[in-house]
């Protein structure tokens, strides 16, 4: 059994107003596309995504699952994000490409999910992920308690309720099952696979939803969701502090040189370099490691191994400004940098405002929320002994 999840996001989503299509528009820090997948994600019993999209939005879809992307690379963890397949003129059309798309990844078993739906509560999709792999076609739906009345020129009165459901997504089938419904009735305009499947005599098995499990639509929805965010949110933020530490010797630079340093972005002069395989910028390489163990995200080496030769003589600002780069993909900021350099020579002084400065343009944050300071091991060890350059660093990150 392969089972895939199917993420319909082709949609224009014209009644949520003007602007971005609802599925890329931002709920808190994430699209409601990053937060669907999120959800799918998840479970280990889902082998593969596939997101349908409209054609023009491959650039949307990219900066939406780009933090996602990186994660998923990095821990190797399941399930596989699958390129995006683009959708058709209706929702039937595109479902039905996205299952021939998976069809032909021999995947068994699929999860159709509107990607309007970024609240699925997790055991809502466990019974759904339970009751496919037993062979059952299935899909969450609420009862209808409200009283329902008809007003129209020729009719009035009230609805009889009885049976009555709200369907919702995933509606989950074994795939040859729907993408065979989808083919037979492709010139049929339904409004979801569950009526396809009933149309072509699938016996489908409604199980219970959940009022969150709500399909953004409109402003309002929208500004439920909003609200229901920040009053989910506790009132702690999530506070982590990063510490990065580097070394150093002094010897000829990456390009030969002897006559200056680079720390903190600036060129130094000196009478000796700093040995490295990139331009060895020992504050740079404490402040980026900082940042790193912030996020958890291990160190430099993790992100540029030093057995690439792209990063020989590299200059360090890249790793600074692709650690602070992390921050902002995680819906963080970085409250401060404090950084000590540990040498008897060169003086640091005379530089600290430079290396605040250009640190800051590296970050993009106020030089006020960074400190650059030195100090000397009077005379100990190899820093005393005029052998090279330490840095200490600690970063502040809000998440």
């Amino acid at each position: 059994m392969k089972l895939a999840a199917l993420i319909v996001a082709a949609g224009r989503g014209s009644r949520a107003g003007i602007g971005l299509p609802k599925q890329y528009r931002r709920l808190g820090a994430q699209t409601v596309l990053t937060r669907t997948l999120r959800v799918f994600l998840e479970p280990p019993e889902i082998d593969a995504c596939l997101v349908a999209i409209h054609p023009d939005d491959r650039a949307l879809y990219d900066q939406s699952i780009e933090s996602l992307s990186t994660r998923l690379t990095q821990s190797g963890a399941k399930p596989r994000l699958l390129a995006p397949v683009h959708g058709g003129e209706s929702r039937q059309q595109t479902v039905l490409r996205a299952l021939e798309t998976l069809a032909s990844g021999a995947y068994t078993h699929v999860l159709i999910h509107d990607a309007a739906r970024p609240f699925l509560p997790s055991q809502v999709l466990s019974l759904c992920i339970q009751t496919v792999r037993e062979g059952k076609s299935c899909y969450p739906a609420l009862a209808v308690v409200d009283t329902l009345r008809r007003h129209s020129p020729d009719e009035t009165g009230t609805i009889d309720r009885t049976d009555l459901f709200h369907a919702q997504t995933p509606q989950c089938f074994v795939l040859p099952e729907i993408l065979d419904a989808h083919r037979r009735f492709a010139e049929h305009s339904a409004t979801d696979d569950v009526e396809l499947a009933q149309m072509a005599g699938i016996d489908i098995l409604p199980l219970p939803g959940a009022r969150e499990n709500i399909k953004l639509t409109t402003q309002a929805d929208f500004d439920w969701a909003q609200a229901t965010l920040i009053q989910d949110t506790p009132p702690m933020i999530d506070l982590r502090t990063g510490q990065g530490f580097d070394v150093h010797k002094f010897g000829p630079n990456a390009d030969g040189s002897t006559d200056h340093v680079m720390l903190c972005g600036i060129r130094v002069p000196h009478d000796t370099g700093l040995v490295g395989h990139s331009d060895a910028d020992v504050g740079l390489h404490a402040l980026s490691d900082a940042l790193y163990g912030a996020l958890g995200e291990g160190d430099i080496g993790r992100h540029f191994p030093p057995s690439d030769p792209q990063w020989r003589g590299a200059s360090s600002d890249i790793f600074l400004a692709h650690a602070a780069d992390l921050v902002r993909k995680r819906g963080g900021r970085i409250a401060n940098l404090d950084l000590t350099l540990i040498c008897e020579r060169p003086k640091i002084t005379p530089h600290a405002a430079a290396m605040q400065e250009r640190c800051a343009q590296i970050t993009g944050l106020e030089p006020a929320r960074i400190s650059i300071k030195a100090t000397t091991s009077e005379g100990l060890g190899f820093t005393g002994r005029r052998e090279g350059i330490a840095a200490l660093a600690l970063a502040t990150v809000l998440l």
